[in-house]
């Protein structure tokens, strides 16, 4: 069992021996692929043939799988194909040409429903000591065991340097060359399915990296010049030649989801996506996305990192044009403000309504819902089944100077109280690597950059974080190797009392969800989920179904004891139970309780 996706941009094997290689220069005038032969040293330079419209071509019958390629521009740059499946020395080197059929799948898969999903975030780098897939797929067993159901990699595209978080990809067909080969990635994301979990790739598409892109050489537009975006230059979605550049990003999804078996993609920051086109090109993602999903019979899902919070881009049933979740960071906050007393930065608007914040986020998944589409007025906010909650991600973790987690500011009492709201909600859940055996290693921000870029980013960071300083705690430096080397998970943290207890706590509370939560939320109301305030630092959260049963929620977020109304009539059956007793009219210290009423047995 092969899968390949077919695509013009990029290299291909030919049916009948050779290849084709495809190039979109329109701003070169002459453009050649230089091809490693077999018999020589000096790699074979053969002119490419202009089609129009900006494309080149050559076919050759030297192009054969294992052999090394560039183009080059104009007589006098050379420069990596950008839809390269494979750049084993990085973008400034060679790229290799595959052969996707290479690698026989295992599994039969036949995926998952979202509702199933229990994610665990991973940057592969860091979550062995060795950083690759083969490692990582060693730890997988473990996950299935303790009821997580999907995977989901920070990015994978080939980026400068040989570690990082991955965000600056440059070229985003191929696997990122230090965590191994494009066969090993497959072999991991077999190997989940074997186990059943799903696998999600993280990927960019408002940005390249800064080191190793040399689009702006040939195809200058692939940039916008009216738009901007956080890291420089936009992507160019709706000006001359921003059709060509939709259907490149369009197939890097494709691509993952087709010809690396791929579950789901999670895109990362679309509110930096400018693109002023209808349909644009979020919209014309999910459509081909949806399409891929007929044809392949597999649930395929999408999910957005989206700070505008605009709920009119997502919908449970799967829509041609919509997505099915969005990564919540107002539920985040919210749980953060109320947990470590955080009030700088953008928590400043949580602090201000702590405990209001965190009681809308969980009726209605929104603390502050964006503008509705085609308007300034704000939209109903999404279903609480379009969310991702988690307690801590790599954004969250990261990009703080220390890299603290959660029980570094809140305690282990905290963090596990954090960790059970965030698993046992209508929402869907998300836990970041180490959490669940309450790792005491940061992840820190990293990047193994060089030159100016690397004085760029120290200097950057002193300005963002200096602050935060002093003789005892200097910053870590971001291009030093033994910040990529703290942030590596220890695995026999595993084995210590309090990863077993983390552990044993998760386990039970996935349990839970798989038994009381996951058969129901087909069934979850969009509309009318109730948290009312109980004391200063509690609350009873209420969740509706269509059956006419409802799931309470009974928290106190605070350190001292809260006095409770009586709770439901004795046919309420208890859920799960954290740090709670009998007396039900009182609510120890970061406790919480879920109970099931109505509806049928």
């Amino acid at each position: 069992m092969t899968h390949t996706h077919l695509m013009p941009f990029g290299a291909r094997l030919l049916p009948g021996g050779g290849a084709r290689f495809s190039l979109w220069a329109p701003s070169a005038t002459r453009v050649s692929l230089l091809l490693q032969a077999s018999t020589q040293h000096e790699p074979l330079a053969v002119p490419a043939e202009s089609s129009g419209e900006g494309w080149w071509h050559v076919d050759t019958p030297d192009g054969v799988a294992g052999r090394e390629y560039q183009w080059r521009i104009n007589d006098t740059l050379t420069v990596p194909d950008p839809a390269s499946r494979h750049n084993p020395r990085g973008p400034h080197a060679p790229c290799v040409l595959t052969d996707p059929e290479g690698y026989a799948w295992t599994t039969d898969w036949a995926g998952r429903p979202w509702e199933e999903l229990v994610f665990y975030e991973l940057h592969v780098g860091t979550f062995t000591p060795e950083g690759t897939y083969a490692a990582a797929a060693a730890h997988l067993q473990h996950l299935a065991d303790l009821g997580f159901t999907a995977i989901e990699l920070m990015p994978l595209a080939a980026f400068g340097g040989a570690w990082g978080w991955g965000y600056d990809g440059v070229l985003p067909f191929a696997p990122h060359h230090a965590y191994g080969t494009p066969d090993e990635l497959k072999a991991f994301i077999d190997r989940a399915h074997a186990l059943g979990l799903c696998v999600f790739v993280d990927v960019v598409y408002n940005h390249f990296g800064p080191d190793g892109n040399y689009l702006n050489a040939y195809a200058e537009a692939f940039f916008s010049t009216t738009h901007t975006s956080p890291w420089g230059a936009a992507i160019n979605f709706d000006q001359d030649g921003g059709s060509v550049v939709r259907e490149f990003f369009i197939h890097n999804a494709l691509y993952w989801l087709e010809e690396f078996q791929a579950d789901g993609l999670r895109l990362d920051a679309v509110h930096a996506i400018q693109d002023a086109s209808l349909p644009d090109v979020l919209d014309h993602l999910s459509a081909r996305v949806r399409a891929l999903e007929a044809q392949a019979r597999r649930p395929l899902h999408l999910v957005l990192e989206n700070e505008l919070n605009h709920g009119w881009r997502l919908s449970t049933r799967h829509e041609p044009g919509l997505y099915d979740a969005q990564w919540n960071d107002d539920f985040h906050h919210a749980l953060h403000v109320n947990l470590t007393g955080e009030a700088q930065g953008y928590y400043a608007k949580f602090a201000a309504e702590p405990m209001g914040v965190l009681a809308r986020t969980l009726a209605t998944g929104y603390a502050f819902p964006g503008p509705w589409r085609g308007g300034d007025a704000t939209g109903p906010a999404a279903p609480l089944g379009c969310m991702v909650h988690f307690m801590g991600n790599h954004d969250q973790v990261g990009n703080r100077a220390f890299g603290e987690r959660l029980q570094a500011l809140a305690g282990h009492d905290g963090a596990e109280f954090a960790l059970l709201l965030a698993l046992l909600t209508p929402a869907t859940p998300l836990v970041f690597m180490g959490d669940e055996f309450a790792a005491s290693t940061p992840f820190l921000y990293f990047a193994n950059w060089e030159g100016a870029l690397r004085d760029a980013v120290r200097e950057g960071r002193v300005r963002e974080f200096g602050h935060s300083t002093d003789d005892q705690h200097a910053l870590p430096d971001a291009c030093d190797i033994a910040t990529l080397h703290a942030s590596t998970l220890r695995w026999e943290t595993c084995e210590t009392h309090e990863g077993r207890q983390r552990m044993a706590l998760i386990k039970a509370a996935l349990e839970a969800r798989r038994q009381w939560l996951q058969p129901r939320a087909g069934h979850l109301l969009a509309q009318g989920h109730t948290a009312e305030p109980v004391g200063s630092t509690g609350l009873r959260v209420t969740w509706h179904y269509r059956s006419g049963e409802a799931v309470q929620l009974e928290l106190n977020i605070g350190t001292d004891p809260v006095d409770a109304p009586a709770p439901w009539e004795a046919i309420a059956q208890e859920v799960f139970s954290h740090r709670r007793g009998r007396a039900d009219t009182v609510w120890p210290p970061r406790s919480a309780r879920w109970l099931l009423a109505g509806g049928p047995a």
